[in-house]
């Protein structure tokens, strides 16, 4: 896959500082002890490095200083989340830089100016976006009628049983609108928890149904469906830096079991078999972060354009893929156990699963792409 047209790249003082930063952080704070501590645990992430990341700023880097952010940009968001998925470091992170997102573009910093300060001091916020599992199907069923009383449910709310805020993408008055939806509104039982492959993660059905939206937690008009679309390309962006981080992790597994393997009385990473697939892999993850930066150069506050949408769907398109592989390859290099959820192969591979299908596979975004292109 090659760049088409606009090839800029650059990779700002501040990114870098962040990444080093981030590395650092997560490096000390996620280790894979860690990250197995939380498999089984309700929430899949420890509130205490939630708050530690909230007071580094890492909540608002992306809001506008009247907000309480740090007004960076949402560019700036993608070496934070490409360090976590290096240390598999499961946080609501993503989930919650998302929903701002979709806020502030929809509506802007000042009419939701007191829910965006409360996400940039460390409300949890997640959308409530998919009614199936198509992300291609970008219909909306669930419907807020005139006396403002939601009706529906929504699929793979991420960090759903976390979250203080929900935002849910609903048709009003025959047009997409986004309601603001505080957790406590939720009727008992509304939350229901989805079992995925990938342990790191969570989400859950939510059951919308019978909710009162207040006036001032609701957005309308044209600015909407442009903040829905970008929200898809930049949900894509963000997944494709963890995954190319998770990438990044995968092949230092692999190198390292290469190194010290030994069969047959010589170390398994001689063998040209399995070199060269660990070449692949390398080149695959260069790459990926040269598509992961590359968007990030072209994404900024506005709404986004033709460039910048062909630039997370490239980065989307080759993340999924490389990640699938690196996995794939993690497993079969461990022989039998590489197969058992021992060893750490198993984490990545279905980290790969659960990052392929978050905002459209690879051959979702190359169908698009196609368009874009051709």
């Amino acid at each position: 896959m090659s760049v088409i047209g606009n090839n800029a790249l650059s990779f700002s003082e501040e990114q870098a500082m962040l990444l080093d930063v981030a590395r650092e952080f997560c490096r000390d704070k996620s280790p894979m002890a860690a990250v197995r501590a939380q498999l089984e645990t309700e929430r899949g992430f420890d509130p205490a490095i939630w708050d530690e990341m909230v007071a580094l700023g890492w909540a608002g880097i992306a809001l506008p200083e009247a907000c309480g952010g740090s007004g960076m940009g949402v560019a700036s968001v993608v070496p934070v989340v490409e360090a976590m998925g290096r240390a598999m470091l499961g946080t609501p992170l993503i989930s919650t830089t998302l929903a701002a997102q979709l806020l502030l573009r929809a509506g802007g910093a000042g009419s939701m100016e007191a829910t965006l300060a409360s996400i940039a001091g460390g409300s949890i916020a997640t959308v409530a976006l998919l009614e199936n599992a198509d992300w291609g199907d970008t219909r909306i069923g669930c419907q807020l009628d005139g006396s403002g009383v939601l009706q529906g449910n929504k699929k793979y709310v991420t960090d759903a049983e976390a979250a203080d805020l929900f935002v849910v993408p609903v048709e009003h008055a025959g047009a997409p609108a986004l309601a603001v939806v505080k957790a406590e509104q939720l009727a008992a039982g509304a939350i229901a928890p989805n079992t995925l492959i990938d342990q790191t993660k969570r989400s859950a059905s939510v059951d919308f149904s019978g909710v009162q939206v207040a006036q001032e937690g609701l957005l309308t008009g044209a600015a909407v469906s442009s903040a829905l679309r970008d929200l898809y390309l930049l949900g894509a962006l963000l997944t494709a830096a963890e995954a190319t981080g998770s990438a990044a992790s995968c092949l230092a597994t692999i190198v390292e079991y290469l190194k010290t393997r030994k069969q047959f009385g010589k170390l398994i990473g001689s063998y040209q078999a399995l070199k060269h697939p660990a070449v692949d892999i390398l080149c695959a993850v260069d790459s990926g972060r040269s598509f992961i930066y590359h968007a990030a150069t072209l994404v900024g506050d506005e709404a986004l354009d033709r460039d910048a949408e062909i630039a997370c769907r490239m980065a989307k398109a080759h993340a999924t893929e490389t990640l699938l592989y690196a996995g794939d390859r993690a497993v079969q290099f461990h022989g039998g156990m590489g197969f058992t959820y021992e060893c750490d192969a198993q984490l990545y591979i279905r980290r790969a699963q659960w990052s392929q299908q978050q905002y459209g596979d690879a051959q979702h975004h190359r169908k698009r792409l196609a368009d874009l292109l051709l």
